[in-house]
């Protein structure tokens, strides 16, 4: 297996613990007075360190089948246990994976989590080169929000922790957009890449498909599109079109998942974003709710955060809010909708926009999300990870 600038991250990373010094002073953050009723944060400045192999490999147990906790497409993720009693998490790229692109997302992970730092952002402790390519995170020990939410085998989740972790999940997206010294898009924000941990923190994850954007940059054109079936925000999969809104589109189709209980795209290829849009439009919030709950939510936080996804999975990305404004509207006492109408003859327009459900669609396994990769200019291809 080849592996890219393989030097270059021997010489980035050292077998000491560092903390980034050379980044500039805003990585000092302040959470937003509106958001934490006046109350100021400060976050320390990351720190990561390389591992040799030799201490992921007996941490993990010789990266026993039994510590395997996650496997996706290309990666594989083991439990483990550090000398100094830390529990971890290492994100292996599996050995039959040899797609140079796999790789290059793999080293991209890398280098845009050295740049974050919240505690809704998914924390990386280091990583490791030698024997292959490697991650190490902080172990979120109740796993994913897509896990806590579709494994029959736990107990429903409770209106308060899904509040919680919609309301931190928005606060973490909103650093990477607005905070964080890199403009970063995340591209794939779905249940399954948030992770909680033991106190039901959302911790926003996976930065392989992760695009930095320039400050001076409107957007992003590009091309292959990869993403989660049913995430895609319409200018990104027609056009390539990539900017914050294509996040707050994908953030939109997250809260879904949260309030209704219901995968991103049912068993007859139906998106969650075409069901939910109608029945939002028409203000019967209520249909929408998780029946699991019994009734038992807090009427006005449901009605704004269904308001907030309403706003965030409109066709058109003119018409979508911020990260920032998305989080005013969680935080409103009142929602003022009349701020947020559109014109009559966008509802029009807009209303007729075809929706993913109307794309051929073939998946090896239901039971698992589909993800895919497509050229503009190729026929659209479909694939499970």
């Amino acid at each position: 297996m080849r592996y890219i600038r393989t030097g270059s991250f021997k010489r980035l990373f050292s077998m000491k613990r560092h903390s980034l010094e050379d980044l500039p002073k805003e990585c000092i953050f302040m959470k937003q007075d509106s958001f934490n009723n006046g109350e100021t944060e400060s976050f320390k400045k990351p720190t990561w360190k390389c591992f040799s192999f030799e201490e992921i490999y007996v941490a993990t147990n010789g990266f026993s089948s039994e510590n395997m906790v996650g496997k996706g497409g290309y990666a594989e993720v083991y439990k483990g246990v550090l000398e100094d009693g830390q529990t971890i998490a290492v994100k292996r790229l599996t050995q039959t994976s040899c797609d140079e692109r796999k790789e290059k997302e793999f080293l991209t992970e890398i280098g845009t989590l050295g740049h974050v730092n919240h505690p809704n952002v998914s924390s990386l402790l280091g990583c490791c080169i030698d024997s292959g390519l490697y991650l190490i995170f902080q172990f979120s020990s109740k796993g994913s929000v897509a896990s806590l939410l579709h494994d029959e085998n736990l107990p429903v989740m409770d209106w308060n922790t899904r509040y919680k972790i919609a309301i931190g999940s928005a606060k973490g997206l909103h650093y990477l957009h607005k905070v964080c010294p890199r403009r970063i898009i995340h591209r794939d924000i779905k249940a399954s890449n948030v992770l909680v941990t033991k106190d039901f923190e959302p911790q926003i994850s996976d930065f392989g498909l992760a695009k930095w954007l320039p400050s001076q940059w409107t957007h992003h054109s590009i091309a292959p599109i990869e993403g989660t079936f049913g995430h895609l925000a319409p200018e990104y999969f027609m056009h390539g079109v990539v900017d914050e809104k294509t996040d707050v589109f994908a953030f939109g189709v997250f809260l879904l998942e949260i309030l209704s209980g219901k995968k991103s795209v049912d068993g007859s290829h139906q998106s969650l974003h075409g069901w939910a849009r109608p029945i939002l439009n028409q203000g019967e919030v209520e249909k929408i709710v998780d029946s699991r709950l019994e009734g038992k939510y807090d009427y006005l936080q449901l009605n704004r955060l269904a308001f907030a996804a309403s706003l965030c999975i409109r066709p058109s990305s003119t018409w979508r809010p911020t990260m920032s404004e998305v989080l005013e509207v969680m935080f409103e006492e009142e929602i003022d909708k009349n701020r947020w109408k559109m014109p009559d003859e966008e509802k029009e327009e807009h209303d007729e926009f075809w929706g993913f459900e109307d794309l051929e669609f073939e998946s090896c396994d239901s039971s698992r999300e589909s993800t895919f990769s497509a050229s503009l200019q190729d026929s659209i291809s479909t694939k499970s990870s």
